[in-house]
Formats: C-alpha cells, sequence, structure tokens
C-alpha cells in the first residue's frame, strides 16, 4: 500500500484527531481497526453513500451505529431492562456486542436530517446498534458524541465478498482508495485473536435480533417460557461462546440462526 502512504497512519494509542476531524465535515470516509478487522466509518449520507459504493454493497442490510457509551445506547435506541442487562454484561466483561434494535423517536433527532435515515434503518426502520468493538473506534465514536453529539456509522472494510483478515492489506483497491484517512493499526487487532490463524480467526461480531418481523421490539420474558417472538443470534463471531452463554442466564427462550437476517 505505498501508494497510499500518504493517507495511511499508525494508530498510537490516542484518540485519531485527525480522523475526528473529518468526520466532523461533510461526506468523508475513513478505515479504521476494530476487535474483528478493518471497519468503513462515515458520520453522514454523503459518506454512506460512498460506503456503499466503495464497497458495492446491498442496501437492505440494517446500518451499524457504533455507541461509545451505554448511555448513549438508551439515547438512541429502544430497549427493555432484559436487553439492558445483556449489554451491561457485554459492557463489562469488554465483549464486542451487536443487536438489531428499533430507534427511539427521541434518538431519531441524532440522525443527520439529509436522507441518512434511508441509508442507517431498514424498511423496518431498525439498526444494529454495537459496543465495545475495539479503542481506536471507541475513541473516535466518543469524541464525535461528546462533542458535536454526531453519530458514527459503519461497516466492514471488505471487498465485496471477501474479508480483510484482520489487515489493512486486506481491505481491498477500491476501499483504499476512497478512504480519506486509513488508520493502521494490525498489531492492535491481531492481539484480540492471539490463538487464531487467518483460517480459523472470526471477521466479524455477534449479532443478534431483539426485533420481532415488523421491527417491534420482542416483550419481556419474565420467568415464562417458550416465548415467542424471542431474541435470534443471527450472525455468530467474536466471543460467541460467551454471549451465548449471557443470553441463556438473561432469557429462558432465544433462537441461534445463523445467516437468517441475510
Amino acid at each position: 500500500m505505498n501508494e497510499l502512504s500518504e493517507k495511511e497512519v499508525k494508530w498510537n494509542g490516542q484518540p485519531n484527531q485527525e480522523a475526528i476531524a473529518l468526520l466532523k465535515q461533510t461526506g468523508k470516509v475513513i478505515v479504521c481497526p476494530t476487535k474483528v478487522g478493518y471497519i468503513v466509518a462515515v458520520s453522514d449520507k454523503e459518506g454512506l453513500e460512498r460506503k456503499f459504493s466503495a464497497k458495492n454493497r446491498k442496501r437492505n442490510k440494517p446500518g451499524v451505529v457504533l455507541c461509545s457509551s451505554l448511555e448513549q445506547l438508551y439515547e438512541l435506541a429502544e430497549v427493555t431492562s432484559e436487553i439492558a442487562a445483556v449489554y451491561q454484561e457485554c459492557w463489562e466483561k469488554d465483549i464486542l456486542f451487536g443487536a438489531i434494535l428499533p430507534w427511539k423517536e427521541a434518538g431519531k433527532a441524532y440522525i443527520p436530517q439529509d436522507g441518512s435515515d434511508e441509508l442507517m434503518t431498514d424498511v423496518r426502520g431498525t439498526s444494529c446498534f454495537v459496543v465495545k468493538f475495539g479503542v481506536p473506534g471507541e475513541q473516535i465514536s466518543k469524541e464525535l458524541w461528546d462533542q458535536e453529539k454526531k453519530l458514527l456509522f459503519a461497516s466492514s472494510a471488505n471487498p465485496s465478498g471477501k474479508g480483510n483478515r484482520g489487515l489493512v492489506e486486506g481491505i481491498g483497491e477500491k476501499i483504499a482508495n476512497e478512504a480519506d484517512l486509513i488508520i493502521e493499526g494490525n498489531d492492535y487487532v491481531a492481539l484480540i485473536q492471539p490463538d487464531k490463524t487467518i483460517e480459523t480467526r472470526y471477521e466479524q461480531g455477534v449479532m443478534v435480533s431483539f426485533v420481532d418481523r415488523d421491527g417491534n421490539l420482542i416483550p419481556e420474558q419474565g420467568t415464562a417460557r417458550s416465548i415467542t417472538p424471542a431474541p435470534v443470534l443471527i450472525r455468530k463471531g467474536l466471543a460467541v461462546d460467551k454471549i451465548q452463554s449471557i443470553l441463556s442466564e438473561q432469557f429462558n427462550s432465544w433462537d441461534y440462526r445463523h445467516g437468517e437476517y441475510y
């Protein structure tokens, strides 16, 4: 990636101020390391359009919102006390976790009023709200939210149909060319799954759906059994064993249906 050296910087453990400044502007695109690999991160509709173009990605998937605190998550999305308990445990144990949730009406006010909602939500009006996705991006998300109540939207930085293998060299030429800034953090990514090889590592985080087919929040279960609709684990990934354990503690009924949404 020598030809891209001028737009590539190494993550040094601190919030990347260049990325934060870019994302406060209109239509900017950055590439950032996470616990499972690299993401494309944007903050408005123009950026989202550039992301979809660079990834050659279907536009029907729910958008991913990166939350830097539980307070931010609860301000944006509808949750029940049972769902909040899952997020809380993942937060305390530093577990990457994402779930499909409806937006709060008040939360929608934070979506840029530029048509971003078209690309950030699916046809049911839901998005995937992710926490503990990795320090480099968490730092950026936190500063954008704390300073300007600006949201960070993301998608994996993968060439269409391929993984980036946790290496900045794997994001592909199209994404590399589209990005305004690339934060290199191969060492950080490698530290998260030290016992995995390129072939066995997880390329993604777990995704759970907490909504029914119409996008409404699932009901609380309490101590009842055989409840429908129930949470559905729709994508396996990093820490799937830990997350299944947390779901089993919190819910008597939940389904494992990897790939159902897609």
